[in-house]
């Protein structure tokens, strides 16, 4: 726990997450990595020099049998404003649209849902739970099915919105992740949606980890090339090195 606060802390100073004062909103689906990120940027926001607050909201996309209570009893635990924000995005995608590839659409419309709700609270950060194993399989899916290279950015400005996405757990491994939510008996909530796991990047997971058995170090390497550029905005101040991520 204290390794991966660190690291959180470490990704937050390289790349200027989180100014002084600031109140900082996490989206919480309910899977494990955006609990897991809740756990950890709560513990740093109460001794990280910035003095900053958590918050936490959560998109109800009103899927059958997804239960967010936990997550509110969770929340109340930490001391953390919680809110759950009732959608019929599923309805929309699902029933009227009858999407076949419905996960561009959905992350969309969650976007908005989020995003229209923390400005109206007054926010105007939001931290999302990807992690560096999802930074590695995004490249590798922008190579792959876009032809070009790309990711997304540790800190992303949205002019059109005023919001600024950080992610603060890239420099934290899948693995590590799902073991901190296991040892916590974090409230993780079954998603049940159809597409779960039926994508594009699960099909690059699992390249990933066979590519992984043969090349140990491949992730540390793809990651560290982005760090280096030619990606925009995830250069380091000052560092060439790569980050340990805690496995």
């Amino acid at each position: 726990m204290q390794r991966m606060v660190g690291l959180v802390r470490r990704c937050v100073d390289d790349y200027h997450m989180i100014a002084p004062g600031e109140t900082v909103a996490v989206g919480v689906s309910g899977g494990k990595d955006s609990l897991v990120l809740l756990e950890l940027l709560h513990a740093l926001s109460t001794y990280h020099p910035a003095k900053f607050r958590v918050e936490a909201f959560t998109v109800d996309m009103g899927l059958p049998g997804m239960d967010f209570s936990p997550v509110a009893e969770y929340c109340e635990s930490l001391g953390v404003p919680y809110r759950l924000l009732k959608t019929e995005i599923a309805a929309i995608i699902f029933d009227h649209r009858k999407e076949k590839n419905p996960c561009a659409l959905c992350a969309k419309m969650r976007r908005g849902a989020l995003h229209d709700a923390i400005t109206a609270a007054g926010i105007h950060k939001i931290a999302l739970g990807h992690h560096y194993d999802d930074a590695v399989e995004t490249f590798l899916l922008s190579l792959f099915y876009e032809g070009r290279i790309g990711c997304f950015q540790p800190v992303t400005e949205l002019t059109r919105t005023g919001v600024t996405q950080i992610r603060p757990m890239l420099y934290i491994g899948e693995k590590a992740v799902a073991n901190l939510a296991k040892r916590k008996g974090l409230p993780v909530v079954h998603n049940t949606c159809p597409a779960d796991k039926q994508t594009k990047r699960q099909e690059v997971k699992e390249l990933v980890a066979e590519l992984s058995q043969k090349y140990p170090d491949i992730k540390s390497k793809l990651f560290g090339a982005m760090q280096r550029l030619p990606l925009p905005e995830w250069g380091v101040e000052g560092s060439m090195r790569r980050p340990l991520p805690e496995e």
